[in-house]
C-alpha cells in the first residue's frame, strides 16, 4: 500500500525562481501626514491641559494647607473683625445720641421750670403791687374822709346842733331860729313821738324811719336825728330861718 501510495503522488513542481526585485526606497512622511500628526498633538497637550486645570488641586496634608486657603481664612477673619469693631463703633455712637438727646431733654425742661418760676414771680409781683395800690388808695381815701367829714359833736342836743351849723354852710346866727324851730317840734327830745301823725325824734321826721339815712341809730342817737333835720332843712328851705317862718306861718314845716 505504501508503494502505491507513493507512486500516486504526483512530482512537485518546480516554482520559478523569484524575480529579484529592487528595494524600495524609504522616503519620508508626507506633508497631510506631518500636519495631521501636528494636530493630533496639538490636540491632545490641550486636552491635557484644560484637564489638568479643571482637576482641583488635592491639599497635600491637613496640616498644612495650601497658600491661598490660609489668605482666604486669614481675609474672613480680618473682615470679622473689622465687622465686630464696626459694630462696636455703632453702638458707642448710638449710646453718644441718647446721652446727647437726653441731656437736650433735661435741658429743656429745666428752661420751662425756669421760664414757670419766672413767670409765677411776675404775677406775684404784680398781684402783690396791685394790692398794695389798693391799700395805699384806700388809706388815702379813708384818711381824705376822715379830714373833711367832721367830727361828731358831744354834749347836749342844742351843742350837737350848734356844732354842726357850720358843716351846712350856715352861721350861728342860724341857732336861733333852729331853736325855736324844735322847740316847738319836740322840745329837743330824741324820744318825741306825735301819736297822730307818727313823727318821731328832735326834727319830728315823719316817718322816723327817714332818718336811717343819717345812721342805724336813729331812734336813740340826737346827733344822728339832727345831721338829718339839718339836712332836711337845707333842701327844703335853706337855712333853720326860712323853716323858722314857714312853721310859724303853717304850723309846720
Amino acid at each position: 500500500m505504501s508503494a502505491q501510495r507513493s507512486s500516486s503522488r504526483k512530482p512537485p513542481r518546480h516554482r520559478k525562481p523569484a524575480r529579484h526585485r529592487k528595494p524600495r526606497e524609504r522616503r519620508g512622511p508626507s506633508k497631510i501626514t506631518v500636519a495631521v500628526a501636528g494636530t493630533t498633538a496639538v490636540a491632545t497637550i490641550a486636552v491635557a491641559s484644560g484637564a489638568a486645570a479643571a482637576a482641583p488641586e488635592a491639599p497635600a496634608s491637613k496640616a498644612a494647607p495650601s497658600r491661598p486657603a490660609a489668605a482666604t481664612a486669614a481675609s474672613v477673619s480680618d473682615a470679622t473683625r473689622q465687622a465686630a469693631w464696626v459694630k462696636i463703633h455703632i453702638a458707642a455712637l448710638e449710646q453718644h445720641r441718647l446721652a446727647a438727646e437726653i441731656r437736650r431733654a433735661a435741658a429743656r425742661r429745666e428752661a420751662r421750670r425756669r421760664a414757670a418760676a419766672r413767670r409765677a414771680a411776675e404775677l406775684a409781683a404784680a398781684r402783690q403791687a396791685q394790692q398794695s395800690a389798693a391799700q395805699q388808695s384806700a388809706a388815702q381815701q379813708s384818711a381824705g374822709n376822715t379830714a373833711s367829714a367832721p367830727a361828731t359833736p358831744s354834749g347836749s342836743p342844742q351843742q350837737i346842733a350848734a356844732a354842726m351849723l357850720g358843716s351846712f354852710g350856715w352861721s350861728s346866727g342860724e341857732f336861733g331860729c333852729l331853736q325855736s324851730l324844735w322847740n316847738a317840734e319836740s322840745g329837743w327830745n330824741p324820744s318825741a313821738s306825735n301819736p297822730i301823725s307818727g313823727a318821731y325824734g328832735i326834727p319830728q321826721a315823719l316817718p322816723g324811719s327817714k332818718m336811717a339815712s343819717a345812721g342805724a341809730d336813729w331812734q336813740t342817737n340826737p346827733a344822728t336825728q339832727i345831721k338829718w333835720g339839718l339836712g332836711y332843712i337845707k333842701q327844703v328851705y335853706g337855712s333853720p330861718c326860712a323853716a323858722w317862718s314857714h312853721e310859724q306861718s303853717a304850723g309846720w314845716y
